[in-house]
């Protein structure tokens, strides 16, 4: 299973790396920009990076170079001081819609292939595996510092 999603993962990143290139864009690019496109309210970067699985780090040195691309801007966190909001500009939200213009085809030759029906049910089981497996990580690093924690207090 995980090895089928691993090859679809690379397959689709490599693809929009391919058909976003000459809009500027790298797929990694366009997973942050699409990340803020759909979020119900702006997300600081720790945010982004929790709900895409990956790590905050990389997620910042994107949104950095994004901001300097003048494609996202950062605007104060009122729940926390230090945590900025990523806020796309009206650039990204141009950035983010050309790309999906591009890679409709794709998604439309998906959906001919697979049936609409299929393709709305494998998006639904990938979302509760996404919260299964968090659950399951979740869990373990809690049992991970319990241990941490009464091996520093013995």
């Amino acid at each position: 299973m995980a090895f089928a999603i691993f090859a679809a993962n690379g397959r689709l990143v490599s693809a929009g790396n391919d058909l976003v290139a000459h809009l500027g864009l790298t797929s990694a690019w366009w997973q942050v920009l699409a990340a803020l496109r759909y979020a119900a309210t702006p997300l600081p970067t720790a945010s982004i990076a929790r709900n895409m699985g990956l790590a905050r780090q990389g997620v910042q040195r994107i949104v950095d170079v994004l901001a300097v691309r003048g494609l996202v801007e950062f605007r104060a966190n009122p729940h926390h001081r230090r945590a900025k909001l990523v806020v796309l500009t009206e650039a990204g939200l141009r950035a983010v819609t050309a790309a999906e213009q591009v890679v409709a085809p794709l998604d439309q030759a998906i959906v001919d292939r697979i049936g609409a029906d299929r393709l709305r049910h494998a998006v639904r089981t990938l979302d509760e595996m996404i919260d299964v497996i968090s659950q399951e990580i979740d869990a373990r690093r809690d049992v991970s510092a319990a241990r941490t924690s009464e091996t520093m207090a013995s």
